[in-house]
């Protein structure tokens, strides 16, 4: 039963608004093969937020049937994380059903979408600056990228900024500002110290990620996610290691609501309106 006979059925009397409830909650999941997936197709009316799927540890086929089963019921999916091993594989099965997929740069995230999606082509909303360190951190910043695309925000990224030279920083930092973003993501590896930086200096949200790039003492990240956590500039919200999807979702949901109201964005006591 569709959601339009649901409410015909409520309407008439002929059904209990506890009964309707428990339909829609009970509709709201997708099931996926033999006990295989649960798609939460109400994720993006809910939340604003697109349903996601991780195909790290997914065999080929079934990272194939939850992806394509998402993006028709949906209009589009970000898939994450793909194996390297299935990157041409997956983009090609998917390109000849007629989709549109973006591959992230030095990544292995997708976005796919449906060509003729209407709702995907709304004006975009929030807008979201992305910073990389290094080059190594620029897969996951593409990943972030791809996902608040997904949200309907403009994003202006600027890659190999880092602290090692840290002169770098400041003009790409200032080109982002002066676009009148609403929140800005930091990736970073090694020491992580770049988030607390543009932290200190910036009146918007900034969303640190640490990556596992580094070796020796607090390789695989553990070095920048601690170094992000004891940070002591106001300003900075951090999640996982390599978590670029969660830090462009979180973005995006404070670039989306920050648009519906003018504001002033500063650096170091420059101002730039929003429009």
């Amino acid at each position: 039963m569709n959601l339009s006979e649901l409410l015909n059925k409520y309407m008439r009397g002929q059904i209990t608004i506890d009964y309707l409830q428990r339909q829609i909650s009970v509709n709201s999941i997708e099931e996926v093969g033999n006990n295989l997936a649960k798609l939460d197709i109400g994720r993006e009316a809910r939340k604003e937020i697109p349903e996601v799927i991780l195909a790290n540890r997914k065999e080929y086929k079934d990272i194939l049937d939850i992806s394509l089963t998402a993006i028709k019921r949906n209009g589009q999916i970000v898939v994450s994380k793909v194996p390297r091993e299935y990157l041409r594989r997956f983009q090609a099965d998917i390109g000849k059903r007629g989709f549109g997929i973006e591959l992230g740069r030095n990544s292995n995230t997708f976005l796919i979408t449906e060509n003729d999606n209407s709702s995907y082509k709304k004006r975009i909303r929030g807008k979201i600056g992305i910073l990389a360190a290094g080059t190594s951190d620029i897969g996951v910043a593409e990943e972030a990228r791809l996902m608040a695309k997904a949200m309907r925000c403009m994003t202006f990224e600027s890659y190999d900024v880092g602290i090692a030279g840290i002169h770098r920083l400041f003009k790409a930092l200032q080109e982002i500002v002066s676009n009148s973003v609403g929140a800005i993501v930091v990736v970073a590896g090694m020491e992580g110290a770049m988030a607390s930086v543009v932290s200190a200096i910036v009146n918007v949200p900034v969303i640190g990620v640490p990556t596992s790039v580094g070796y020796g003492f607090g390789s695989d990240g553990v070095a920048a996610l601690a170094s992000m956590l004891q940070t002591c500039a106001f300003g900075l919200a951090v999640v996982n290691i390599d978590n670029g999807i969660g830090a462009g979702a979180f973005a995006a949901l404070v670039a989306n609501n920050v648009s519906k109201r003018p504001h002033k964005v500063r650096i170091l006591g420059s101002e730039t309106k929003h429009i």
